[in-house]
């Protein structure tokens, strides 16, 4: 099981990357309709997107739901610490609180003697 972990966790890295890929496209301007939608930086993002789609289905088809509950919300860490290492956005307070009420929900209700 810890190899579908570690591949779901990948899975994970795989979508924050895509949605780096996606917001860098949103702020470049393009000269017209079609340019906006058919670029590499949309078309890979989305590609990634589909990648990790499968790869979840891959790993949530060999682990316990209760391991896909907690690997979920380690996109949003990943993408906050993503967005600081390409776009140089600061990680405020209400991010860390935010990143700990995450934390803190996986430790309350998945604590290690709960994960069967």
């Amino acid at each position: 099981m810890i190899p579908f972990i570690a591949l779901a966790l990948c899975g994970q890295l795989i979508a924050s990357i895509s949605q780096m890929l996606l917001k860098k496209s949103s702020g470049t301007e393009y000269p017209n309709f079609i340019r906006q939608y058919l670029n590499i930086l949309v078309i890979g993002g989305y590609g990634l997107l589909v990648v990790s789609m499968f790869v979840a289905i891959i790993c949530y088809g060999h682990m316990p739901y209760m391991y896909v509950v907690i690997i979920e919300p380690i996109g949003y860490i990943m993408v906050m610490f993503l967005s600081r290492i390409f776009f140089k956005e600061g990680i405020t307070k209400n991010k860390l609180i935010g990143m700990a009420l995450i934390l803190a929900g996986i430790l309350i209700f998945y604590l290690p003697g709960n994960l069967h």
